[in-house]
């Protein structure tokens, strides 16, 4: 599932290609992905500028001159390519075309992501957006800040930094390098998690979030940017994956402790250093 470096990777590859153009044709091939296609949407969409792209949490937004937003999520396979004009690939469910003469391809083998039509207006207040906590690089989301958000949790750290409410767009990948750059365990309950332990895993999450998107994201199996490219900050993951093998600047015994652990927490692989995490 694209988490937050991912689909700020494609905001950012987007802007060239949408940014200030006008939508000559939306063409919906597939009006059932997760969700159906708003039956609307082609019309609506069609002759309208894009105005602005941005992000909230996983999910990309799309500003159109009339006030309109799309709201966009990719999905466990979903991808906005650009392609050229031409006959559509299979799963190209929705096309996008410009008046420069390009075309961004809503892609989707699975059809696990959707396409959403609300308005600016509305948009603080869509069921999908409503509850989402604040972005972990918001500056405002210091250690305090962080502690503030985890008092009273009962649950483990792991299964609150995956909780939207509590901050959103982290998911699996990032939670378990963060935990892990911050030296705590998946396993400590998120109440206790203040202080001193609180501003090291504040700063640990934007700093990994930071170096993913400077890697364009990680590629496990479908993200691809919008030019077509891998990410690939799937090849500096510290933990995530990595079972079995010693984990950077840890002076593990790894016929002791076998390297780095993995357990499931909440039906999703944890994967940290017992060593170094506590």
């Amino acid at each position: 599932m694209p988490e937050l470096p991912e689909v700020e990777t494609v905001r950012r590859g987007l802007i060239p290609i949408l940014g200030d153009r006008v939508l000559t044709r939306v063409l919906v091939r597939q009006p059932m992905l997760r969700w159906p296609v708003p039956r609307d949407f082609a019309q609506a969409l069609t002759g309208r500028r894009v105005v602005a792209l941005g992000r909230r949490a996983k999910y990309l937004l799309m500003y159109l001159d009339d006030g309109s937003v799309v709201i966009a999520h990719l999905g466990m396979s979903g991808s906005l390519a650009v392609r050229p004009e031409g006959p559509p690939e299979p799963h190209d469910h929705v096309l996008f075309d410009t008046d420069e003469g390009r075309r961004v391809t809503y892609h989707d083998p699975r059809r696990f992501g959707s396409l959403h039509l609300t308005t600016a207006a509305a948009l603080p207040e869509h069921p999908l957006l409503a509850h989402l906590g604040p972005e972990p690089l918001d500056p405002d989301l210091d250690g305090n800040a962080l502690a503030a958000r985890l008092a009273g949790k009962r649950c483990t750290i792991k299964a609150a930094l995956l909780d939207q409410r509590v901050v959103a767009g982290l998911g699996n990948i990032y939670v378990c390098e963060s935990l892990f750059h911050a030296g705590l365990s998946p396993r400590r309950l998120a109440g206790t998690v203040s202080g001193e332990r609180a501003d090291r895993l504040a700063t640990a999450i934007k700093t990994v979030l930071l170096a993913a998107l400077e890697s364009g994201g990680s590629t496990l199996r479908d993200h691809r940017q919008p030019n077509g490219k891998l990410g690939y900050f799937q090849h500096t993951f510290s933990v995530y994956g990595k079972e079995g093998k010693p984990c950077p600047g840890c002076a593990c015994d790894l016929a002791r402790t076998g390297g780095v652990q993995r357990l499931v927490q909440t039906g999703r692989s944890t994967f940290y250093c017992a060593h170094r995490q506590r």
